[in-house]
Parts: structure tokens; sequence; C-alpha cells
């Protein structure tokens, strides 16, 4: 079978790099898959370039991922690119087409769902209530408010030392512009951002935050993005709290909200301890490949 692969058909910029897109499609014209590159181009992570592969599953090992793949790590490598990223669910295909041409697993990601109508309310709010002395709790939809842009955006160093493994990641460096940019991106998309952050009451910083993205109709299933708390304030249930606060507000807010979907790092165990304590329970397991370019 003949396959042909265009030329990128994209080349966007996004908030933190630009993304190139080949379609392969047969001599008839009609689609057989895709590959998507993203380039990082922020700070730090320049080096960096995320492969997304698709192939139609009828028309797999004939040659069209592999295809796909040398196009995506050509361009990468000519852009200076030194570690190419993929993820694939344990056990799939994808798993072992990564796995075979090269991409050796970095970082294993624990998936895991809370089902609303499992949830239990009274527990929630019980936790909820638990004194923080010297804290507080905000919230707010979509771009953080003037007065706390700088102490948030302070903030996001939390999650400089999130366990990424031997995953080649980079540092990413925050400011100002590039949080309201990363709300502005969840907006376009049609999305709700719901941040819940932990506030110390001494000077009125941002110490913690966890953010939730729910679909813009209210249904199906709301993503988890980040959740951090400052290294100096930890071991205070700051995690539990945050979060216990944004389950009950997406119960109340969003009441036709099926669940919630987070993934952890099998190696970040506080984490995955809080999520367990809320009622989370695993769905499956993904692995992130990294190609040496």
């Amino acid at each position: 079978m003949t396959v042909r692969i265009t030329a990128p058909l994209t080349d966007t910029e996004a908030t933190s790099g630009r993304r190139l897109v080949w379609l392969a499609s047969a001599a008839a014209g009609h689609p057989l898959g895709s590959a998507s590159l993203r380039l990082f181009t922020a700070p730090g992570q320049q080096h960096l370039a995320e492969l997304d592969l698709q192939v139609h599953p009828a028309e797999r090992r004939r040659g069209t991922g592999s295809r796909l793949l040398a196009a995506a790590t050509d361009a990468a490598g000519a852009d200076g690119r030194r570690s190419l990223l993929a993820q694939a669910d344990e056990g799939s295909p994808a798993d072992a087409f990564l796995a075979a041409r090269g991409f050796r697993p970095v970082l294993t990601l624990r998936h895991a769902r809370l089902p609303l109508a499992d949830a239990d309310p009274a527990a929630l709010a019980a936790l909820v209530a638990r004194p923080h002395p010297g804290y507080r709790l905000v919230s707010w939809d979509g771009a953080v408010p003037d007065e706390l842009l700088a102490t948030f955006t302070a903030s996001r160093r939390a999650m400089d030392d999130m366990p990424m493994d031997e995953t080649d990641y980079g540092t990413v460096t925050w400011d100002a512009a590039r949080v309201l940019d990363a709300a502005a991106a969840v907006a376009r998309r049609g999305e709700l951002l719901h941040t819940v952050a932990a506030v110390d009451e001494s000077d009125g910083s941002v110490v913690g935050f966890t953010e939730l993205v729910v679909p813009g109709d209210g249904t199906g299933d709301a993503q988890h993005y980040g959740t951090g708390v400052l290294p100096e304030h930890r071991g205070r249930g700051l995690s539990t709290w945050m979060k216990a606060e944004s389950v009950l507000a997406a119960r109340r807010r969003h009441p036709r909200l099926a669940g919630l979907l987070t993934d952890t790092a099998d190696s970040n165990a506080p984490m995955r301890a809080v999520n367990h304590a809320l009622g989370y329970r695993p769905t499956h397991t993904a692995l992130t490949y990294q190609l040496d370019l």
C-alpha cells in the first residue's frame, strides 16, 4: 500500500511551544493516521519535543506509524531537540510500538477517577471545615485576580520538585504573562478553569493551589491540572484541604458533571495518598517514553 505523508499542516504558536502536524493517507486519499509534534519554546525546555502519534487500528502494522515517526523525529532533530517524549497506556499497541523503536520508559503515571455520585459530601465538608491555623482558602474562575497574581505566580515553584523520575523535562519558569496565557488558553477551548488556593494569613500570599478544568457544558469528566504546596508550608494538610474544597465546589456548581480525573507519578506517594483518601480510584497506568535524539 502506498502511504502519503503530508508536509506539516500547521505550525501554530501556543503558550509554551510550536506544534507541527503530519497526516498519513492512502493513494485513494482516505486518512490512515496523524502525528503531532510539540516543540517546547519556554526557557529551560527548548531541548524538548513531545509526540502524539495515532494510526487507525485497521491500518496498523503496515508501516504508517514508522513513516510518521520518521517525519516527526527528523523535524525534532533538525530543530535542535535532544529529547523526544511520547506517552502510551501500559500494555497498549502504542506501548509496544515505542519500546520497539528505541524509546525507553522514563516515568510511570497512575491515572485515577472520582465518580462524583460516589463522593461523600459530608465527609468532604468535614475535611474542609478542619482548622488550618494561619491559612485560609480562596477560589476563582479563569485568570487569577490581580491582587493575587504576583504571589500565585511565585507559588508555581511548588511544582519544581514534582517527581519526573528519569524524564529530561528541564525546568519550567513561570512569570505573570505565562500564568495569564495558560488561563486564556483554557478559556479559548471553551472550558472553565477553577482554582482553589491556600493563603498565608500573615502576609496574604498564595502558598498552594489546585486547578480543575471543567468541560464547557458542565458534563462528562473534569480534569485536575496542577496541585502544589510550597515546600516551607508542607506537612499541614493543605493539599487535602484544597482538593476537598475543589471537589465540593465541582459537585455544587456542576450537577451534571460525572467525575474528576487525575494523574500522578507513581513515585509521588504523598499526592497519591491524598487522592486515595478523597475517594479517587485507579483507572489505568500510562508510561512516558523518551527517545534521545
